[in-house]
């Protein structure tokens, strides 16, 4: 198998039609790895035939796990790894296509994964500045050596060199990847909350005492001007605004997640 397209799912059938339909005729296999949906996911997935391959497990706090599933349940030489709210724009396709045809030798190429530029969709447009594009991500990557680390939310899959004292080598690609991140405000808060909940629970596990002159005033305050200042987020639209704002105050959110999930803690143990 050339190409194994992975993703991971809960809850997603408005959107897990974005990766299929995106990806279905340029896969060998698509693994999706699902956390116990309760709504029509699976049963959408399967409708898309053979090709999509569908493992039902828990759904961990951290989702990086169940992309470390897919790895390990796919048998493609490249994997490409998707959200369930993503998809490929028509060029990228492409690109990801020419590159698989063997138009040059892929197995033969020095390049052991390729970032692909991704655009956000925040309700009602695509976020061009702000910091947020190009939003480069690993997403093209040779299976063999790649792995997650599970440390962060936020972290990319880790590509290991064959000859230690090396790196591995990484490509780019033009064309974007389209995230359909947040087309409601409501849908955004939940991410917002949850991400939030996830960095407030890591402080905690690494005995970290976040101070409150920081994460009320200093970090969010630097936020917010980087993100709408300097960065140009004020082009964005009244988008940007809010993307700046929530941005900034989600310092808050975490120092006081972090503060309930102390005396939650602290009450247990008594």
């Amino acid at each position: 198998m050339k190409l194994s397209v992975c993703i991971p799912t809960f809850n997603e059938q408005k959107n897990i039609h974005l990766p299929l339909a995106s990806t279905i005729d340029i896969a060998d296999e698509i693994v999706i790895i699902d956390g116990g949906s309760t709504d029509k996911t699976r049963e959408i997935a399967a409708s898309y035939g053979p090709k999509v391959k569908i493992y039902q497990v828990d759904n961990p706090a951290n989702f990086l796990v169940n992309k470390q599933r897919a790895i390990e349940k796919a048998r493609g030489e490249w994997i490409l790894q998707l959200d369930a709210d993503e998809a490929l724009s028509p060029k990228l396709k492409e690109e990801i296509a020419k590159l698989l045809n063997l138009q040059f030798d892929i197995r033969a190429s020095n390049f052991s994964g390729y970032l692909i530029p991704r655009k956000n969709w925040f309700l009602g447009r695509y976020l061009m500045k702000g910091g947020v594009y190009p939003d480069y991500v690993l997403r093209l990557y040779k299976r063999e050596g790649a792995y997650f680390e599970l440390k962060n939310v936020h972290e990319n899959v880790i590509i290991k060199s064959k000859v230690k004292s090396q790196k591995s080598k990484i490509g780019y690609f033009k064309n974007p990847i389209l995230h359909n991140a947040d087309p409601t405000f409501k849908r955004y808060l939940l991410r917002w909350n949850r991400y939030n909940t996830f960095d407030a629970r890591q402080l905690l596990e690494e005995k970290e005492k976040p101070c409150l002159p920081c994460y009320f005033i200093g970090k969010p305050l630097v936020t917010f001007l980087s993100i709408y200042i300097r960065h140009k987020g004020f082009m964005d639209g009244w988008q940007g605004l809010v993307w700046a704002f929530f941005s900034a105050i989600r310092y808050w959110g975490v120092y006081l997640r972090h503060h309930k999930l102390k005396v939650k803690n602290e009450k247990f143990r008594v």
